[in-house]
């Protein structure tokens, strides 16, 4: 069953479509992090134009973490205090974001930045979480207990100036390295139309040592109010984002979440950030055999200006 995508200017089968979105909210679901690094390169890769791709799975994040965001603050799991200074900052990078955004698409740059972005920054969070995934594992096989790291061990970072104490997460803490985290998350999440939860956990987690009950749901909260300032920034600006694909996006998402959720539950945590490390090297490695290898098409069709 074909269907016509209007701002992607393409027909695409409806099946694949949702089928997409259940693929990606089942690997949501199983590894506990948002899709939209793994939905956006997907439908690059399926011939979407990357400009509708980045802007369309904005709306499809939103949806997707929205629910994820009420179950959290109905137990008390969001540390509001801490997720508004979050918010602040990644909606200034958000605006940000976007303005970049346009000035690639312009420019006739916008395809060759987001991939690179991809290789540099899924190849580095790879790598990253496939180290500590094997280590941990070698560890458990060799008898050694693997703990957490401590919550409130201070780091140079809380000798900060301008503390703020957040009472939630039971910090005393500099809000500089908080306003630049999430500065950092708008800017790429905008750019790249990820949701950046893949690494602003482990940025609260690493280096701002927030606990583990309210990490995920102070994530989840800044990710839906930065990706939906992000979706009505691409809205006015572009007119890029697709209804139709983010709503088949959408439909697909929160059914194949229910059984990634329910798969997870019978892996180890180090399994599934084995798994994820990798699945995200591997898109990172596909973008960049794009970037080296001949397209089939070597010619491309692009607006240009013309001088009068």
């Amino acid at each position: 069953m074909q269907i016509y995508l209007p701002i992607a200017e393409l027909s695409v089968n409806l099946f694949f479509l949702v089928g997409i979105g259940g693929a990606v909210g089942f690997l949501s679901g199983l590894f506990g992090v948002g899709g939209g690094f793994l939905l956006t390169p997907l439908l690059i890769f399926s011939g979407v134009p990357t400009a509708v791709a980045v802007a369309s799975v904005t709306g499809q994040v939103v949806a997707s973490s929205t629910s994820g965001a009420l179950g959290y603050y109905r137990r008390g799991g969001i540390d509001l205090h801490l997720a508004m200074y979050l918010v602040l900052s990644s909606v200034v990078g958000a605006f940000g974001g976007v303005a970049a955004f346009a000035l690639l698409q312009q420019a006739g740059q916008l395809d060759l930045v987001i991939s690179l972005g991809f290789v540099v920054l899924l190849g580095f969070v790879g790598v990253i979480m496939l180290q500590e995934s094997v280590r941990s594992l070698l560890k458990r096989r060799q008898g050694i207990v693997v703990r957490d790291r401590q919550a409130h061990k201070h780091t140079w970072m809380h000798g900060l100036p301008l503390r703020v104490r957040f009472k939630k997460s039971r910090l005393y803490i500099s809000v500089l390295p908080v306003l630049a985290i999430g500065l950092f998350i708008g800017f790429v999440g905008s750019l790249l139309g990820v949701g950046g939860g893949f690494i602003m956990v482990p940025a609260l987690v690493y280096l701002l040592r927030v606990p583990g009950n309210v990490v995920i749901g102070t994530s989840l909260a800044q990710v839906v109010a930065m990706m939906a300032v992000t979706n009505i920034l691409y809205s006015v600006q572009s007119q890029s984002v697709d209804i139709m694909l983010a709503f088949c996006l959408m439909v697909g998402g929160v059914a194949g979440a229910q059984f990634g959720a329910a798969a997870g539950k019978h892996l180890r945590g180090e399994q599934l950030r084995g798994l994820l490390a990798l699945l995200v090297l591997a898109v990172a490695i596909r973008f960049g055999l794009s970037l080296v290898l001949t397209p089939a098409d070597e010619f491309s069709m692009a607006v240009t200006s013309m001088v009068r």
